[in-house]
């Protein structure tokens, strides 16, 4: 049998305003709560066909990327889990789940929460959902948790939607949370791959020489707003080592995060979430991802996962997870187990909602007033590109479009690309943009190339080629040091860029045609032809 709760807009309920407070505001207490909501206002696409976590479930979320919320009540090899996709995959339910009224609020609001944590609470242990079951022994993790297989290119499955919680003195007295792939090859022993640069590798690289290994949990199916805040990567100007990442989650949702401290090791879990796996990092015990890398004792080069730029990843070593623990919630409610597929729709926005509103607060810290917003399309690729949009209120203030960009560079870790505009583009469609790039652009003046040589990300093959023959990893491949286009008008030459104003403000289009016309006519309108009608440009 297949449910499906459908409404007629996947944006939006009909008749629902946009801030998400019709019906009851949204539960965002727990993963299940939220689902329970989706469903009650037909904003969940929800089957009780098994799926198989192996090619199956990230086919059909590749097949319905950007629609609805997907809940699988029957998972292959799990039948202790229900499996969700798909979560964040449409901007207009995640703006109605966390009440922002369109993108610009979204990223304003987010924004204002990263600087404005809600400090999380401590619970006892027996009321965290979380540690209904709990584990010390058979701690095979595969059994437990589900991986998934993203494609028929690798050789393994993944577990890569868990997310590392480090709080206290491993993170300067503040609260990491945050994605790292893991291949749990030896049972409860798995590969734990950090990027380099990011929290979770300041971490490796304080801790490496230790004595002891890093105690940690690896949280799965949590509230909504943590797993929004977890892909926050690379914004560390903004949410640098000891902030309070967990604070920032409670900013999101309203509420304090709630904590619990884990049964077997000296750390801290998510006491809202499904499962979670208990350990030490080991900094030194690396391993291959793969056994096809290990039999080949090559780094770089075999497939393994896809990644965020829109390729397929590679296997390397990477230090080793140790579980000591499984808990959980009863495991006769089958409880969920969020699926995030890599290079849809859902994780882009998970990473690029965050990244958006870190790149906005960076640019109002350097001079306030003049960004507008930021936006950071699909095909720019999580963390390879933004579009910021800038008003220039003065003469004084011409060029800071351009501080702006060579500071978003400098700050974003492998940035690739990032355009300024005007307030006069729209800059979530990629057609005013290409016009903008073509008409304002100077190729001598207007193209910055500010941090040639700088340190990048290996999960860019352009940025790989650079490594030659030596394996393509981080320590052999060099950065070739972004982009920035100005695409500026230059301040005080506004009229002789002046764009037509067609007169859409002085005719009603029902003196000529019926209703049903003008929809059929306007239901041909595609691209570009939809932004200058709705402007009048």
């Amino acid at each position: 049998m297949v449910r499906m709760a459908i409404t007629e807009s996947v944006a939006r309920a009909e008749g629902a305003p946009p801030n998400g407070r019709d019906g009851g505001t949204p539960d965002l207490s727990s993963l299940p709560a939220t689902v329970n909501w989706l469903r009650d206002h037909g904003l969940l696409l929800e089957t009780d066909v098994e799926v198989n976590p192996d090619l199956e479930l990230t086919g059909i979320q590749k097949g319905l990327d950007g629609s609805y919320p997907i809940l699988f009540n029957t998972v292959k090899g799990h039948p202790h889990v229900r499996a969700l996709t798909n979560l964040f995959a449409n901007y207009g339910i995640i703006e109605r789940l966390f009440g922002w009224e369109n993108a610009q609020d979204r990223t304003r609001k987010l924004a204002h929460a990263l600087t404005h944590p809600i400090k999380p609470v401590e619970i006892d242990q027996r009321e965290a959902l979380c540690q209904q079951e709990v584990l010390t022994d058979d701690l095979d993790v595969n059994k437990i948790i589900m991986a998934i297989r993203h494609t028929a290119q690798e050789s393994e499955l993944t577990v890569g939607s868990g997310n590392s919680v480090v709080a206290g003195a491993y993170f300067a007295g503040g609260s990491h949370i945050g994605y790292n792939r893991m291949n749990f090859r030896w049972g409860n022993v798995g590969t734990f791959q950090s990027a380099p640069g990011s929290h979770m590798w300041q971490i490796i690289t304080e801790h490496y020489r230790d004595a002891e290994p890093i105690p940690l949990t690896m949280c799965f199916g949590l509230p909504a707003a943590c797993t929004l805040i977890a892909g926050g990567g690379f914004d560390y100007v903004v949410l640098p080592r000891g902030a309070d990442e967990l604070g920032a989650a409670g900013a999101v949702q309203g509420f304090p995060v709630r904590l619990v401290k884990a049964r077997t090791v000296d750390a801290w879990a998510v006491a809202d979430c499904e499962y979670v796996l208990e350990g030490h990092l080991y900094p030194r015990d690396k391993r291959y991802e793969t056994a096809e890398a290990e039999a080949a004792d090559r780094q770089g080069k075999f497939p393994f996962h896809p990644e965020w730029a829109g390729y397929m990843g590679k296997a390397y070593k990477a230090p080793t997870f140790h579980v000591t623990g499984i808990t959980m919630r009863n495991r006769a409610e089958r409880p969920l187990l969020y699926a995030l597929g890599v290079h849809m729709s859902d994780d882009s926005n998970i990473d690029t909602t965050v990244r958006e509103s870190a790149i906005f607060e960076l640019c109002r810290r350097l001079q306030p007033g003049i960004i507008q917003d930021v936006n950071i399309p699909y095909a720019m690729t999580d963390w390879g590109g933004c579009i910021i949009q800038v008003k220039k209120r003065n003469k004084i203030e011409e060029g800071w479009q351009r501080n702006f960009l060579g500071a978003i560079l400098s700050c974003s870790q492998g940035m690739r690309l990032a355009i300024a505009v005007d307030t006069d583009v729209d800059i979530y469609s990629m057609d005013d943009i290409m016009w903008a790039l073509t008409t304002r652009v100077n190729p001598h003046t207007d193209i910055l190339n500010p941090i040639p040589g700088g340190i990048g990300q290996t999960f860019q093959p352009q940025e790989r080629m650079t490594a030659g023959d030596k394996e393509w990893t981080a320590s052999n491949t060099r950065f070739e040091g972004g982009m920035g286009i100005d695409a500026t008008l230059p301040f005080g030459y506004e009229t002789d860029f002046a764009r037509p104003l067609y007169p859409i403000d002085r005719v009603d289009l029902k003196r000529w045609f019926s209703q049903g016309d003008i929809e059929r006519g306007k239901a041909l309108m595609k691209g570009w032809v939809e932004v200058l009608a709705r402007t009048g440009r």
